[in-house]
């Protein structure tokens, strides 16, 4: 049972919010954290990254020169600032309803090199989408990085949130013959440090070719309504000192282990047909 809480959906437009995702699939919030809060977070990335990479199993591929690496919530120290943002809150009650979840905390990282992404989804989309036209799942993005054009910027398609076909293998990938109609509708998102923006992960995109001597990393924050099941995806471990430190409205919205000591995290959701980009 979630203890009462002053509703954040009264600081912002509950119907925007849901026009918006269940519209294109995608909306943003500019300026959301200070560029200093932002070049903390980016330090923090990058360390962690580094061990990532030394480390069997630590940061999956994505497609060439291109890592995924999720991390424990204590990992970096925005954490709270980030998951308690009025906006964020704002919008995870509007579409998820009062009793979301935080289920995941990682971050993305395409390196210079990095090839055009197939178009994709990031999982099959559940029923409660397809026979529900309900969206149950939430990503949320946040750059490290001013981004420009020659850092392969996030694309997106928008409203293909609801496309559904037999053709898309494993439930994510559109054939070859679709791309016309996402190529069509693309938008390629350049956001600036502190701007948030939050998809469905359903919504058909790609990430573009990184042609600069630059990396692009962005923060992953994955939540779910109390249906989905992506949270079988993470293992979100969070320490017992770390946890009594977490205001007890974070703690209930939550998708948690409690642990004496924070355990290696074993990556449980490797996308494989994103290892072969486009050239």
């Amino acid at each position: 049972m979630i203890t009462s809480h002053p509703s954040q959906t009264e600081q912002f437009d509950v119907a925007t919010i849901m026009g918006g995702l269940y519209g294109d699939g995608i909306i943003g919030l500019k300026g959301a954290f200070e560029r200093n809060w932002i070049q903390k977070m980016g330090e923090e990335i990058e360390v962690l990254y580094r061990d990532a990479l030394q480390r069997p199993g630590g940061a999956v591929g994505r497609g060439p020169k291109r890592h995924y690496v999720e991390i424990h919530p204590q990992d970096i120290s925005g954490f709270v600032d980030l998951a308690m943002h009025p906006w964020i809150i704002a919008v995870c009650e509007a579409v998820l309803g009062a009793d979301f979840k935080i289920v995941e905390i990682g971050f993305d990282v395409p390196n210079p090199g990095a090839v055009h992404q197939p178009w994709h989804r990031d999982f099959p989309a559940p029923k409660e989408t397809v026979i529900g036209r309900r969206l149950n799942s939430l990503a949320f993005n946040l750059t490290t990085v001013d981004v420009s054009e020659d850092m392969g910027p996030f694309e997106i398609a928008p409203g293909t949130q609801w496309d559904e076909s037999p053709e898309f293998e494993h439930g994510m990938f559109p054939p070859a013959s679709f791309y016309p109609r996402y190529e069509a509708r693309a938008q390629q998102k350049m956001p600036k440090m502190g701007d948030i923006s939050v998809r469905s992960a359903l919504t058909i995109h790609r990430g573009t070719a990184n042609t600069s001597n630059k990396s692009r990393p962005a923060l992953v924050l994955g939540v779910d309504a109390p249906d989905a099941r992506n949270a079988e995806r993470h293992d979100l471990q969070i320490t017992k000192p770390f946890f009594q430190t977490l205001p007890e409205f974070l703690r209930q919205h939550l998708t948690y282990r409690l642990v004496d000591e924070l355990e290696p995290i074993h990556q449980g959701h490797t996308i494989e047909g994103l290892m072969m980009g486009e050239a």
